[in-house]
């Protein structure tokens, strides 16, 4: 018992140790040393336990001098609100790290783009409105922040998020000013923020993996196409209005469009669903009724021929439900094969695991400033936060011993 406390102590030193090698590599970042105590400050207040992860409660509690309380406050207040240091630096070193950790393990397999909702009392808060979230499963009076999510078979690391900012913000002189939203900030959809994400991702070398997105982003062409364009494979959830080709055994565009609600009547009467469960739950296995076919999307008519192709469409129908639930399709090879890509689409759920830990663990949806860089700069102490707890993670508890793992990888093609 003796040996083991001791090499446990010696494990917390070593963690503590890169802990604070990390604090300083991201300070050499920031600047100064006003704005390293600051992030260390406050990045130590989002990792430690605490009901409120905001700037007054971390303040609160790092000052152990009630006298300096309000100093300290106002300190913290600022590095987050107001100086001017890079979020995009700060956000692709903590990425660097963590994938560094990765390397060794496992490769990157997806990015998932998504969203979450930060619930908000009042209309000062930047961004905030009534919009819906699936935080909330309805339309609540909350911001809405766009992510970019790298994933391994095993591990999950947000690295990057950007501020929805709706029309009513965007094109508002007076709440552009209250909020100090930069000029060159303007109005842009959530697919148009994601796209721009992935493009600082490519920029910044993030190992490449298959996006996956909801219908909100796969539903549309053009959001599909430009992904084309930058040389990334897809696999994204669209709406069951979408109007597809059916691709016959020559692969050729054919018959009158369909959409996918009577294409997959049609498969079903064909009996052409298998089942096929993609991973063992916690209480049963994860299982479901899939087909698989190459379609032509109707809408790609509008491109120009080398930019035209056929997909995979992937239709998901679960057990007791009279419609499928969802519809999918994918850029992959045409030697792609069915287990492989549902376990791949089926990926996408696991970035609301990495949303609760943010919010729940590290106070992703706590910060109370009203400023457009505020918001900005709290996610990115989150995002360094997350980034070392995962990395030390990987390296205590490698894939082959965190956890069994019923759905092991597999090649994509033949």
């Amino acid at each position: 018992m003796g040996a083991f406390l001791g090499r446990r102590a010696l494990c917390e030193r070593c963690r503590l140790n890169r802990l604070k090698q990390y604090f300083h590599e991201v300070g050499a970042l920031l600047g100064n040393d006003a704005r390293r105590a600051s992030f260390a400050t406050y990045a130590m207040g989002l990792l430690a336990e605490g009901e409120r992860k905001s700037v007054e409660p971390i303040s609160s509690r790092a000052c152990g001098n009630p006298a300096q309380a309000d100093a300290e406050h106002q300190r913290l207040l600022h590095f987050v609100a107001n100086a001017n240091w890079s979020d995009r630096e700060v956000r692709r070193f903590a990425a660097r790290h963590a994938l560094n950790a990765f390397a060794s393990r496992e490769k990157v397999e997806t990015w998932v783009l998504d969203d979450t909702g930060f619930l908000k009392q009042g209309r000062h808060s930047v961004g905030v409105q009534h919009q819906y979230t699936g935080s909330a499963g309805k339309i609540t009076n909350c911001q809405i922040g766009v992510s970019l999510t790298v994933a391994t078979r095993t591990e999950q690391l947000p690295i990057d998020f950007e501020l929805y900012l709706p029309e009513s913000w965007a094109n508002d002189g007076a709440r552009r000013q209250e909020a100090q939203i930069p000029d060159h900030v303007r109005f842009k959809t959530k697919t148009q923020l994601a796209l721009e994400m992935v493009r600082r991702a490519l920029d910044d070398d993030v190992p490449r993996g298959v996006v996956l997105a909801d219908t909100a982003y796969g539903s549309s062409s053009d959001f599909r196409l430009e992904l084309r364009r930058m040389g990334l494979h897809y696999a994204a959830a669209v709406n069951p209005q979408t109007t597809v080709f059916e691709i016959g055994a020559p692969l050729q565009r054919g018959g009158a469009p369909i959409d996918l609600r009577e294409l997959a009547v049609k498969l079903k009467a064909k009996k052409r669903f298998r089942r096929c469960t993609w991973r063992e739950g916690t209480k049963e296995a994860l299982t479901a009724r899939f087909a698989m076919v190459r379609v032509f999307p109707c809408r790609e008519q509008r491109r120009d021929a080398h930019e035209q192709e056929s997909v995979w469409l992937l239709i998901e129908w679960r057990d007791g439900e009279d419609a499928p639930a969802n519809y999918f399709l994918s850029s992959l090879p045409p030697t792609t094969r069915r287990r492989p890509l549902i376990r791949l689409v089926m990926q996408r759920w696991r970035t609301e695991r990495a949303y609760e830990d943010l919010k729940g663990e590290l106070g992703l949806d706590h910060y109370e400033g009203r400023r457009f860089k505020g918001w900005h700069h709290h996610v990115s102490v989150v995002l360094c936060c997350y980034a070392f707890v995962v990395s030390e993670r990987v390296r205590r508890f490698p894939p082959s011993t965190r956890r069994p793992v019923h759905s092991r990888p597999h090649t994509l093609a033949a």
